[in-house]
């Protein structure tokens, strides 16, 4: 599957058929894809600040909400604790994603029990990718003291998003510190 499929697939479960707002939402998206980011899903699904249907993609790094062509709304996978489905008779299936960077809520989401459970599983393959990054060793730097300060910085920057714990956290930065 490609970033086109995705988006007109979502655009298609979402009933809208400008081809307008494909065109822009693909343009957004792929301006903004990381060089090893990869298209998973794609569903249907409304933000309670807006009336109309608008695009959730999910891809290996974060999650997007796409909506007539705006810039997309990304919430980071490794910052995703929790995601989960309830039903309520106004706004049908309703997704709340957690994150820790604030939660998210969409309703009448299409399929999204299916959709959730892609997102919890791509969440927890992309804490465990930035873990056992960090578990990696260290290549030999350059310039001792300003990569060593660029990667503690880093490990402080993650253990403050809680990508990491603090015992991760205390490993990791003994590994780099010797």
């Amino acid at each position: 599957m490609d970033w086109t499929d995705l988006i007109d697939a979502a655009f298609d479960v979402a009933g809208n058929s400008s081809s307008d707002n494909r065109a822009a939402a693909l343009r957004s998206v792929q301006a903004s894809v990381a060089p090893d980011e990869k298209p998973i899903a794609s569903t249907a699904g409304r933000h309670p600040d807006h009336f109309r249907k608008g695009v959730l993609v999910l891809t290996t790094h974060r999650l997007l909400f796409l909506k007539d062509g705006k810039p997309p709304v990304p919430v980071p996978l490794e910052a995703v604790t929790d995601a989960t489905v309830t039903r309520t008779r106004i706004n049908g299936e309703v997704l709340l994603v957690v994150a820790l960077t604030g939660s998210h809520r969409f309703e009448d989401v299409v399929k999204a029990e299916v959709f959730a459970e892609q997102l919890r599983a791509a969440a927890r393959l992309a804490r465990e990718a930035s873990r056992k990054a960090l578990a990696a060793p260290a290549p030999a730097p350059a310039t001792p003291g300003a990569d060593l300060l660029d990667q503690l910085e880093r490990l402080a920057a993650l253990r403050t998003a809680g990508a990491l714990t603090d015992d991760e956290f205390t490993r990791a930065k003994q590994r780099l510190i010797g």
